[in-house]
């Protein structure tokens, strides 16, 4: 299903798509092209709705048979969601991840394309546009930023975790309780800004986790392949990994490795040493 001429020109469509519809209205925004959607948090902009048509129309042409499920579109008929559970090939696609930043004129944002079967992601693409970051990886195939092998390590020993977690604005009670277990001694949680460009912190090396308290696979398929690829480990709160059809109990968290992830995962359900019951 993917060879490297697919992969050559899926990389050209999310460029251009950035670079064509996304970047020439950075900083450029006039009040009626920014719209709430579900919250005040929760915005869209003419950028994000045309660069996911552009990427819609040409994904489907690139891998001919495959459908797109795609965050704007899911928000106009919540049923194209249900393409994540056929047997197509399914492209994930964030138009700009970081909405909010991209309005706000910061350069926080990027677009986030994924390929998945069957449930399986296969491979994703993170372009972060006004930072020049392309990030790829391929499962079983690892991942790189720029051409340059991605590798995420291990966090040293006695390191305070640096964690970027759910807004509480997005979270349940409950869901609050689990994210609380993060205010603990050798960690330092703060708000997480784009999830894209959280993965990709993690992937680099940069961020230690993350906690995130949803499950929309789009903000999630690219990152967490990225993650995956360059050793990393994600883990929900029934001790499973992450699964992009949904389902998955929450909060849930993405490590740079195994051991770190499992670590965070205390802490969310309250088992960790001192933790809260």
């Amino acid at each position: 299903m993917i060879d490297e001429q697919l992969v050559a020109r899926v990389e050209k469509a999310v460029r251009a798509a950035a670079d064509d519809e996304v970047m020439p209205r950075w900083r450029r925004l006039a009040a009626h092209e920014v719209s709430v959607k579900a919250g005040p948090h929760d915005l869209v902009t003419v950028a994000d709705r045309a660069a996911e048509r552009r990427l819609t129309e040409e994904l489907v042409r690139l891998l001919p048979g495959s459908v797109v499920v795609g965050e704007e579109a899911v928000h106009e008929d919540p049923t194209v969601y249900g393409a994540l559970a056929g047997d197509a090939p399914v492209w994930i696609v964030d138009p700009i991840d970081g909405t909010r930043q991209f309005v706000r004129g910061e350069p926080g944002f990027c677009v986030l394309v994924a390929l998945v079967h069957r449930g399986r992601p296969l491979a994703s693409w993170t372009y972060a546009p006004a930072r020049e970051q392309l990030a790829y990886a391929r499962r079983g195939a690892g991942a790189t930023l720029n051409g340059r092998p991605l590798r995420a390590g291990a966090p040293r020993p006695g390191k305070v975790l640096e964690v970027a977690a759910s807004h509480p604005d997005f979270t349940t009670d409950a869901q609050k309780r689990a994210l609380s277990g993060l205010w603990s001694d050798g960690v330092a949680p703060r708000a997480c800004g784009s999830a894209g460009l959280e993965y990709l912190a993690i992937a680099r090396g940069l961020l230690d986790a993350v906690a995130f308290s949803w499950e929309l696979a789009w903000d999630h398929a690219a990152g967490l392949l990225l993650v995956t690829e360059a050793g990393g480990s994600h883990l929900t709160l029934a001790d499973r990994p992450f699964d992009i059809a949904g389902g998955n109990a929450l909060p849930f968290t993405a490590a740079r490795d195994e051991a770190t992830a499992r670590r965070v995962l205390a802490l969310l359900t309250g088992s960790a040493p001192g933790g809260a019951a």
